[in-house]
């Protein structure tokens, strides 16, 4: 297999660094607008850098990015950016007859007129719409294949598939305990795809409605996590797996909750107010008194640290999981299959904050699931969509076991 990552942020470079103890492909581009950037992510993976080449791309440039697959004969795009540059390079790798894969989907825009009650456009809709020109070119486009979205819906389709005969609810529940030591405020993820998904109106899924939205922070409710981690309070968000998981596995209600907590809640209203979670460009002066275009939410982002340095300030864990409630041979059943990583352990190992790191590990065991046929398909499909068996048992060979709790 002949890769092309796009982004060298921390999620790339960790990507990288997992990829390099790997041998299911020989040539792997990593590009980036920063071209330093890059080249950095490949000389971090050290002994292993030969079969790794550093590139300048600019992922907003469809063409361009077409061209450097064709050029570098890629068979697969890896898309590490964020979410405003989902389409270009979705767009570019079926222009360039290359496989896609993705770690978050296409972006939303709420309903103009009852934007907490029903669904505008939705996280993914605008990939999907594509997913015939997919299907003709017997390409596969591999989209929300991170940790959440990504393992969680393997998840689901593994409950599915050997645990549950009929699936009452389905709910995504994600929790942590990270601290960062000498800050008041450091997110441990992309702070601009943070704000979309917390601000945006979440989005429930319930069989006899379909899909709708809610207020933001919704239905909160306390969830006990495992491994130490405990119990923290989540809260209804965008995401992608609401979207997903019904297209391919029954259930009557689908759901995800992210454990904020009342702190980071807050400042994310406060942000709101004051209008600084805003894309569209404001006006403002630079030093020399020249006009300056700037978006409020990329000011926000410049002035927090960016996670991936964070690393070595971190303490903690982090956990991702699926929980289901359903019936197994005529009687109830509740279990929640989660996947923790402990930030002492990635980075040791790794040289990866926890976050990233089980962000970055997930697209990689999908690559190599692609490369040697064992995900097969064509079309804009979810990870629903695939056998999860062979994931989960190729995730724990990577070194990272993934458990199963039941729950009651």
């Amino acid at each position: 297999m002949r890769v092309l990552l796009v982004g060298a942020g921390g999620v790339g470079t960790a990507i990288t660094r997992i990829a390099a103890r790997r041998d299911f492909f020989g040539h792997f581009v990593v590009a980036d607008y920063d071209l330093a950037r890059a080249e950095a992510a490949v000389a971090a993976v050290g002994a292993g850098a030969g079969r790794f080449v550093a590139r300048r791309i600019d992922a907003s440039d469809e063409a361009a990015v077409a061209a450097l697959l064709a050029e570098e004969r890629c068979d697969v795009l890896l898309n590490a950016t964020d979410p405003r540059f989902v389409m270009p390079l979705f767009e570019a790798a079926l222009a360039a007859d290359s496989h896609y894969v993705d770690m978050a989907m296409s972006l939303s825009r709420p309903h103009p007129g009852r934007p907490y009650a029903e669904c505008g456009v939705k996280l993914g809709d605008e990939q999907f719409a594509r997913a015939e020109a997919w299907e003709k070119s017997g390409r596969l486009a591999l989209v929300g294949m991170g940790v959440e979205p990504g393992l969680s819906d393997v998840f689901a389709r593994y409950a599915a598939d050997e645990l549950f005969d009929e699936i009452e609810e389905i709910g995504i529940r994600d929790g942590a305990n990270l601290t960062v030591e000498g800050y008041d405020f450091a997110p441990s993820f992309n702070i601009w795809t943070t704000i979309e998904e917390c601000l945006n109106p979440p989005v429930v899924y319930e069989r006899d409605r379909g899909w709708f939205t809610t207020e933001p922070f919704s239905e909160p409710e306390v969830f006990d996590f495992p491994e130490g981690i405990g119990a923290v309070e989540c809260v209804n968000v965008e995401h992608e797996e609401v979207l997903l998981v019904p297209r391919r596995v029954e259930a009557r209600r689908v759901t995800f909750k992210y454990g904020l907590g009342e702190d980071f809640i807050a400042k994310l209203k406060t942000l709101h107010a004051l209008g600084l979670d805003s894309t569209e460009p404001v006006t403002v002066r630079g030093a020399d008194g020249t006009p300056v275009q700037v978006s409020p939410r990329d000011v926000v982002a410049a002035c927090l640290p960016d996670p991936a340095t964070l690393g070595e300030r971190m303490a903690g864990k982090t956990c991702a999981g699926t929980w289901v409630k359903g019936t197994k041979d005529g009687r109830p059943r509740e279990v929640y299959l989660y996947h923790v990583v402990d930030n002492q352990w990635s980075m040791r190992e790794y040289g990866s904050q926890a976050v990233v790191w089980q962000t970055a590990v997930n697209p990689v065991v999908a690559l190599e699931l692609m490369a040697s046929g064992v995900w097969t398909d064509a079309g804009v499909l979810g990870p629903e969509a695939l056998p999860p068996r062979p994931f989960l048992d190729l995730l724990t060979a990577y070194g990272s076991p993934w458990g199963v709790r039941e729950q009651g």
